[in-house]
């Protein structure tokens, strides 16, 4: 139990330093690159910030327990677009840009919708491929989507050359996924020996804890009113989410979702969000602070409903510790 503890101190400190870094110099690097800010948040800190959910949920799988694996990704992208979306939009209002609404909002809730889709039937190892193929497909897209956009022109910060931005930002990063790591090994730990259910623990906490990357890079360029880097950050981390953690899934080890809340109510729950948060940016092409409570609602609500059965025994247990 110390062990836990004093890893989740570290990571919680690790998340606080590196996360500031990481958002400025993404920033800068799009700046000097000339790539539209949404574009890095999709792509550069989407994948970096869904490292976390990446590394635990292929592990969960490997070690035979799918509902803590698909639990992660589910819980992970309901959290995004709920409890880390609604943060930084407590924060500071967040404008969509057109861009966005045509190419990252509904390629983020297609991928969501398909996961959903594969995981109601129980995943399949070709349902695996079918996902890793769509993420090929949307990165590309994204990417030269993002070659294409008008980029507003604004210049570097005292930080430096493009070189040094680029390891600020790959420094950033890196502190920023190792700090969610040690707080989801040491919280999962803890709630390993309390004998909640895999289901719940990867809905809650260690969704929340591999979403830590997210909500810190989110309110970090809040402050900073880096606003595409966070709806990019955020659209971004539930494409890899879904399709690039949920095949890895399937290819480690396919079958069916025992977990009967998680089955349900989690992966409805998790298509509902999704398209709740995408119908918000399209209807007012902002994300306001009312908006913003409404979402931390539904978190709020969803962990609610998967506590129910949450103190049924681990039959399988993760172990965290032991990687």
């Amino acid at each position: 139990m110390i062990v836990a503890l004093i890893e989740v101190a570290i990571g919680l400190w690790l998340l606080t330093t590196a996360a500031d870094e990481f958002v400025e110099g993404a920033a800068n690097v799009a700046s000097a690159l000339s790539i539209s800010p949404v574009v890095i948040g999709a792509v550069i800190v989407g994948f970096g910030t869904s490292a976390p959910e990446l590394l635990v949920s292929s592990l969960a799988a490997w070690h035979g327990d799918l509902d803590l694996g698909v639990g992660n990704v589910v819980g992970s992208n309901v959290a995004n677009l709920t409890l880390v979306l609604g943060a930084a939009a407590l924060i500071v209002v967040l404008r969509v840009t057109p861009s966005v609404l045509a190419r990252e909002a509904p390629l983020s809730l297609l991928a969501v919708l398909l996961f959903a889709y594969f995981t109601t039937g129980g995943l399949q190892r070709w349902e695996g491929t079918v996902l890793l193929g769509a993420l090929v497909g949307v990165l590309t897209w994204i990417i030269v989507g993002g070659r294409i956009d008008h980029v507003e022109s604004h210049s570097l910060d005292n930080g430096g050359p493009l070189s040094t931005q680029a390891l600020r930002t790959g420094l950033g990063l890196l502190g920023t996924v190792a700090g969610a790591q040690l707080l989801v090994w040491g919280a999962s730990a803890i709630a390993t020996m309390a004998g909640i259910s895999g289901g719940f623990v990867g809905f809650t906490l260690v969704a929340i804890g591999t979403s830590l990357p997210e909500l810190v890079t989110a309110v970090a360029a809040a402050r900073k009113g880096e606003t595409e880097i966070i709806l990019g950050n955020l659209l971004g981390s539930n494409i890899f989410n879904s399709l690039a953690v949920g095949g890895a899934i399937a290819a480690i080890h396919p079958g069916a979702v025992d977990d009967e809340e998680l089955a349900t109510i989690g992966i409805v729950g998790m298509a509902l969000v999704a398209f709740i948060a995408w119908a918000f940016m399209v209807t007012r092409k902002r994300v306001h602070r009312i908006e913003a409570v409404v979402l931390l609602v539904i978190w709020l609500a969803s962990v609610a409903l998967m506590a129910r059965g949450a103190t049924e025994p681990v039959t399988v247990a993760l172990g965290l510790s032991s990687f």
